[in-house]
């Protein structure tokens, strides 16, 4: 009787097993290359001003649209700009970046940033400030 690990059969299904774990593994990566690439971030969306509407209903509305409920768009907004611009701010990962940028009222999306107007242990010159 032929010993069973010699058999050509044998030898391919291990070498496809092989084969399926490799690409498994190459899979996982890919999935956390692309959960990287999602990672929201800070957004600050301008839209229309809302004639007859709340300001901030019309962005959870408009954003709601986008993130599948309103409850959903209360938890992603950090902030409302109502006074000297129309908008809002929040965490969007840049695929929800490219949908929201498809809303009706929906002007300009940017990234926040924030600016420092003095380097580290800058001091004022000449007399007070």
């Amino acid at each position: 009787m032929r010993n069973i690990l010699s058999s050509p059969l044998v030898h391919l299904l291990l070498l496809s097993l092989v084969l399926v774990l490799m690409a498994e593994e190459r899979g996982a990566t890919s999935a956390s290359e692309i959960e990287k690439k999602e990672e929201a971030t800070v957004h600050i969306v301008y839209v229309d001003r809302p004639e007859g509407a709340d300001p901030e209903e019309f962005h959870i509305r408009t954003l709601g649209s986008v993130l599948g409920s309103e409850e959903a768009a209360k938890g992603a907004v950090m902030y409302h700009y109502k006074s000297a611009a129309s908008g809002f701010s929040a965490k969007l990962t840049p695929s929800q970046v490219e949908e929201l940028k498809k809303q009706p009222g929906v002007l300009q999306i940017v990234p926040s940033q924030t600016y420092q107007l003095h380097g580290p242990g800058a001091r004022p010159r000449g007399g007070a400030v």
